[in-house]
């Protein structure tokens, strides 16, 4: 029974911590990415969802390399931190970027994702 627990412990901790993270960035950044997907912004689909995956990769790889809880824990901070850290110098090295967003650029939206995600990749094989 101890290995389902654990599997269950892991498994619900990341869903929360995804979902804080998403809460997290949302408030970061300066545009609202749930009002603006809900209108069809494929720009802030692929922006969003981007740092999610970003995200998620680290706190993956935590779960893989790390037995204990507390460093799983510690280690999907570190990826919220890192993710925010990359959103912010991505928009000083692109001043209009947020605006290019709104207004549902998707080639940007698509760069900033993909720039999330990068990070996570990164971020995530650091880890072994």
């Amino acid at each position: 029974m101890l290995p389902l627990y654990s599997y269950l412990i892991y498994l619900l901790s990341g869903l929360a911590l995804v979902a804080l993270f998403a809460a997290i960035y949302v408030r970061v950044t300066p545009f609202a990415e749930i009002a603006l997907i809900r209108q069809g912004c494929l720009a802030a689909a692929l922006s969003f969802g981007g740092a999610l995956l970003g995200f998620s990769l680290t706190v993956a790889a935590s779960a893989v390399i790390h037995a204990s809880y507390p460093m799983f824990l510690l280690w999907a901070a570190m990826a919220a931190l890192v993710q925010l850290v990359a959103y912010i110098a991505l928009s000083r090295l692109l001043p209009n970027m947020n605006q290019a967003l709104i207004e549902n650029n998707v080639a940007m939206g698509a760069l900033m994702g993909t720039v999330s995600l990068v990070v996570g990749i990164l971020n995530a094989a650091c880890l072994s």
